[in-house]
């Protein structure tokens, strides 16, 4: 019999550089086709012209700091972001970052996972 894995414990706040001069991009978890990850972003933006366009879906609510997202779509307006703030991304959804606070910390909790298969509904 295989003995269960040891839990983990971590603090999505610890090893925040403030003034760091990229963004920080670390794994929480991987496991069955779904990735959580936190970012941290310290007045970074997606560079002009860059869209993020990922094959897999994107779960994202962003902690603390503020940031401003814009979408490729035409007719989507850009969305400001505050901390609680939530944004779930379909697949291929063309995005960017188009400003994050400079003054405090962003830090951003993503979950992706496959764009196949079907949901499931509340209680299911």
């Amino acid at each position: 019999m295989n003995e269960p894995a040891p839990a983990t414990f971590g603090n999505l706040y610890a090893g925040i550089v403030r003034d760091a001069t990229g963004e920080r991009f670390d794994t929480l978890v991987a496991c069955g086709g779904v990735l959580v990850e936190r970012i941290v972003s310290t007045g970074q933006a997606s560079p002009p012209g860059f869209w993020y366009d990922d094959a897999r879906e994107e779960w994202v609510v962003l902690l603390s700091g503020a940031a401003t997202l814009e979408f490729e779509e035409a007719g989507e307006p850009a969305r400001r972001l505050l901390p609680g703030d939530y944004v779930h991304l379909p697949a291929h959804c063309r995005h960017r970052v188009a400003w994050t606070d400079p003054t405090v910390p962003s830090v951003w909790l993503a979950v992706y996972f496959s764009a196949q298969g079907e949901e499931r509904g509340a209680g299911e």
